[in-house]
């Protein structure tokens, strides 16, 4: 999967997208002025970069977009690249710091054993 960076602001406004499928942009403005305080310039240009980068299609006449990148591929790209600049993209490093410094309950605990043993065929 090619990269995906969405930024923090165009997130919130992608949140309002991926909850409706294909939406015009005229409904984006008020939902994002309620939502973020965002005004219409600021819809617009969002709008406008995310297109550009490829992560909205935008359909004429009524000024329509579509999300290009679902909300699960913007999250495993982001993923991939925290675990890149933190970790040096080692997922072992990963684990290990994350399960030094946090409680999991028995219950997550035995989730990640039902997935660790998935991935490693039952061995």
């Amino acid at each position: 999967m090619e990269e995906v960076k969405i930024f923090d602001a165009e997130r919130k406004l992608m949140e309002l997208i991926w909850e409706r499928g294909t939406v015009r942009a005229a409904e984006l403005v008020p939902l994002a002025r309620e939502k973020m305080g965002w005004n219409k310039n600021t819809t617009y240009t969002v709008l406008r970069r995310l297109t550009e980068r490829g992560v909205l299609r935008r359909s004429d006449p009524g000024f329509e977009v579509t999300a290009l990148v679902s909300r699960e591929e913007a999250a495993e790209s982001e993923t991939k690249n925290l675990l890149s600049r933190l970790y040096s993209g080692s997922l072992k490093l990963f684990f290990s710091s994350f399960l030094e410094k946090e409680h999991l309950s028995r219950e997550e605990l035995d989730k990640l054993r039902e997935i660790i043993e998935k991935q490693s065929g039952g061995r």
